[in-house]
């Protein structure tokens, strides 16, 4: 007999804050983390001066551990990098590399 395991959704995002810069997060509720950054729940997190927000960028997980990895990858990008995820341009990744050797 076959027990149907559920996988915990996890959310990797990217955030457009109004002063141009990104913020990227890792969630396992999406609309409700959002609401939080618009609303400034956390008074001390990085976007909670930068309002309004806009949802660029979201990517669904079944692993959290491989969102956290994903999250942390992201945040060492350059911002081009980040910009040509949110545009949907893969192809150009793995040239934009943070730094040029």
């Amino acid at each position: 007999m076959y027990r149907e395991v559920k996988m915990k959704q996890s959310f990797v995002y990217i955030l457009k804050c109004s002063d141009e810069s990104y913020y990227t997060g890792v969630t396992s509720n999406l609309t409700q983390r959002i609401f939080q950054h618009e609303t400034g729940f956390y008074p001390d997190c990085y976007t909670s001066d930068k309002r309004p927000l806009e949802l660029v960028y979201c990517c669904e997980f079944t692993d959290v551990n491989i969102a956290i990895e994903f999250e942390k990858k992201i945040k060492n990008w350059s911002r081009v990098k980040k910009e040509a995820l949110i545009n949907e341009e893969y192809d150009k990744l793995p040239n934009l590399a943070k730094k040029k050797f």
